[in-house]
């Protein structure tokens, strides 16, 4: 039976290029010449710390983060950027997690949307995967092409297609 998986997920390696690109051309850049800039990844949490002089920085920062973010292949929507910049002493600082693998409620989300379409298809939540199993492929297309008109505000990947 036909079966493809959908997951959320950010590539590592992907993300710290990004970082470092986004750092080197912060570096490298007129407008930031002399000023306080920290970026500074977690990779076991998926969180972006950033550090810089005033809120207008803060903005340009994040721009530049998610523009070089986009050119390695990382969705803009994998940002999450809820937490406002915050002061800390004469410093602005923001920490921008990356949304890595689907919450449950989001799941959830898919799964409901998936039903009331009307395709014939299968769908099993399983940890932070959402298996669509169907017994023609074409049904497990139209799922895919439908999906990437959904509102979600998350990034969707495919993957595991089965025929």
């Amino acid at each position: 039976m036909p079966s493809f998986d959908i997951v959320s997920k950010v590539d590592a390696q992907a993300l710290d290029n990004a970082v470092n690109v986004t750092t080197k051309e912060i570096t490298n850049r007129f407008d930031f010449k002399g000023t306080h800039v920290v970026i500074n990844l977690d990779k076991k949490e998926f969180i972006i710390n950033l550090e810089t002089e005033d809120d207008m920085k803060m903005r340009q920062l994040i721009d530049v983060l998610i523009n070089r973010a986009h050119k390695q292949g990382i969705s803009p929507e994998a940002f999450d950027q809820s937490k406002a910049s915050y002061p800390s002493g004469k410093l602005t600082k923001q920490s921008v997690s990356v949304r890595n693998g689907l919450k449950q409620e989001d799941a959830k989300k898919i799964v409901k949307i998936i039903k009331d379409s009307g395709l014939k298809v299968q769908v099993a939540i399983m940890d932070d995967i959402i298996r669509v199993t169907g017994k023609k492929i074409d049904d497990l297309q139209t799922v895919i092409h439908a999906s990437k008109t959904w509102e979600l505000g998350i990034p969707l990947q495919y993957e595991n297609m089965r025929g």
